[in-house]
């Protein structure tokens, strides 16, 4: 296959760091290219690379450096914004626009563009670097084999997998916002992740009484989401009120939660097709913890036998969010990937 360098007269990433997040989408030309698929991105970023910048971003798939995410601030393998030429940085932000919707690339630009400005209300500017995120691709995105790749970075950990070429799977997806809500500067009451917010807690507001009662599951919501950054996603039981137990409109505000989290990448129309159509109402729960008044810590879930979201607003006075999308089946490409393993030679 013929490889192409897409980085001319785009905006690139050394560049985009500086652009308001407002105005990202008018800066680079509008929603990504949805023409572009992830492993010819993929491709066109590996062809720039040189034998150092290999070196840190590509690994075998069977590495388990596959597994090893997380979303806070620590040292990570791959390679970084900071390391990348301008061309490798344009080729890293195809390679993410590719894999993620205009609605989820732009939260992927606000996050980054936060590290920024929390290290400004830190007076800290030098511990907080926009440029420390990391590019790791895992096996050979050339062929019709199975391949994967991860953007990671603090308050970003999107994995994306694939068992045969095309990437199919997102996960795990985690989003983080600190400030939740810039308190203050020229972006003050700028809210990345308010719309996940803001739907949950409407929706618990359309409650009745016993509804309410039904769907919380503590008075006090926990510190962090509870899978954290645990390899496979696993809670002891479906907590919370079911989805066969709301009306038609309150199923209509789940159904948009979810879409607010599966429609960051270009795999959620699948996934809504799945929740809308496939999946039982009586099987997928919605449960909240903490008090419902906005600036209280807060915690709320979204649970099916496939799927996980998990949101908390409860670190630094209710002002910092962490967030994440589970797939249960097919995290870092879970059963398809897996079969590949049983069948391959080397295995």
């Amino acid at each position: 296959m013929k490889i192409r360098n897409r980085t001319a007269g785009r905006v690139t990433w050394a560049t985009c760091l500086l652009v308001p997040v407002a105005a990202f989408a008018l800066a680079t030309g509008g929603a990504p290219d949805a023409k572009v698929d992830s492993a010819s991105a993929a491709q066109a970023f590996i062809s720039l690379l040189d034998e150092a910048g290999r070196e840190k971003a590509l690994f075998s798939l069977e590495d388990e450096e596959r597994f090893n995410w997380h979303f806070v601030p620590r040292a990570r393998n791959g390679l970084p914004l900071a390391d990348m030429t301008t061309a490798q940085r344009g080729a890293a932000h195809d390679l993410l626009q590719a894999a993620m919707s205009s609605q989820g690339f732009l939260k992927a630009s606000a996050i980054i563009e936060l590290e920024r400005i929390l290290g400004l209300l830190e007076g800290r500017p030098e511990r907080r670097d926009p440029e420390n995120y990391y590019v790791a691709i895992f096996g050979d995105p050339s062929g019709d084999g199975p391949w994967a790749w991860r953007f990671e970075g603090h308050h970003l950990s999107l994995n994306f997998s694939s068992p045969s070429g095309l990437l199919t799977v997102t996960g795990p997806a985690f989003m983080g916002a600190n400030p939740a809500r810039v308190p203050s500067g020229p972006k003050a009451g700028w809210r990345p992740l308010g719309r996940e917010e803001d739907l949950a807690r409407a929706l618990m507001r359309s409650f009745t009484p016993e509804q309410r009662e039904r769907a919380t599951i503590a008075t006090e919501a926990p510190s962090d989401i509870l899978t954290g950054n645990d390899r496979e996603a696993r809670l002891d039981a479906f907590e919370g009120l079911p989805a066969d137990a709301m009306t038609a409109e309150q199923r209509a505000v789940l159904f948009e939660i979810v879409q607010e989290y599966a429609g960051n990448a270009t795999t959620g129309a699948d996934w809504m097709a799945r929740v809308e159509n496939e999946i039982p109402a009586s099987d997928i729960h919605f449960a909240w913890a903490g008090p419902l008044e906005p600036g209280e810590g807060h915690y709320y879930r979204v649970h099916a036998p496939v799927f996980l979201i998990e949101y908390d607003n409860t670190q630094n006075d209710a002002n910092h969010v962490h967030s994440v999308w589970r797939d249960l089946e097919n995290d870092f490409g879970g059963d398809a990937l897996a079969r590949h393993y049983e069948e391959s030679d080397h295995h």
